[in-house]
């Protein structure tokens, strides 16, 4: 009988603050060793619990990165999330939970306190590359992605960052360089993921001039679809010019990778 092969087990973080961002965005920061906060990002595979379970049955990670889950019940879920900040010399991840919907990452972050443990089972990177002119476009699951990309864009860079959230209250801080400018789109009472609110900013965006330019699009899945359609047709981007992932969809619970 051949050996199964060697697994490593997740590493394991705690709650060390929660505060309140916007009414519908709890950001939590989880403390864990240098090694484990340096790996979980900046797209972390999130390990979330049943709220209250004081002895989660973790799973554990094979060398290719493939999740070996127990047998039975374990009441663990795996959801994909990005990184707003690491620090390993802190020890410190920081990430931004949206409340919306009743899944189970929103559910334990909502009740998570100090002292809470959640798992991280590995990164990956967000799909980001450098370019003169960045468009930027999401809805409130990409926001610390795309906070992460501006914080991270060189001062020269010039672009738009396109962000959808319910209304004005959910607004955050968002520094980005002075050439790059960001514009809130408030969906006013609708429900995430009824609107076309991205996709029609985005096509009243003209393309600009040049090759050195890069889209990164994060958000409901539908849209997602109808923004890359745009992208590759009107504006003619390649491959490597562009990165549309959806982050949830509609009718389900918003598990964001944001």
């Amino acid at each position: 009988m051949t050996a199964p092969p060697p697994t490593r087990p997740v590493d394991v973080l705690t709650v060390a603050t929660t505060t309140e961002v916007t009414p519908s965005v709890r950001r939590i920061v989880l403390s864990g060793t240098p090694e484990a906060v340096a790996a979980a990002g900046p797209t972390i595979s999130l390990l979330v619990p049943r709220v209250g379970d004081p002895a989660p049955r973790w799973p554990t990670v094979q060398r290719d990165g493939r999740i070996v889950w127990p047998q039975g019940s374990h009441g663990v879920s795996l959801r994909s999330y990005t990184a707003r900040r690491q620090d390993p010399g802190r020890g410190e991840v920081e990430i931004d939970f949206v409340l919306h919907g009743d899944g189970p990452a929103a559910a334990w972050a909502g009740a998570a306190a100090p002292g809470a443990a959640v798992a991280v089972a590995g990164g990956g990177p967000l799909g980001e590359r450098p370019a003169g002119w960045l468009l930027l476009a999401g809805d409130e699951t990409a926001l610390p992605a795309i906070s992460r990309i501006l914080a991270e864009a060189a001062p020269s860079t010039r672009g738009v960052a396109l962000v959808e959230v319910a209304d004005a209250a959910e607004e955050q801080p968002l520094p980005a360089p002075d050439g790059v400018a960001v514009r809130w789109l408030h969906r006013d009472g609708s429900p995430p993921g009824e609107e076309t609110l991205l996709a029609d900013a985005v096509a009243a965006l003209d393309r600009p001039d040049g090759e050195d330019l890069f889209a990164w699009v994060a958000a409901e899945s539908a849209a997602v679809r109808a923004v890359r359609a745009d992208l590759r047709g009107r504006w003619g981007l390649g491959r490597a010019q562009h990165h549309a992932i959806g982050y949830w969809r509609r009718g389900r619970a918003m598990s964001p990778a944001g």
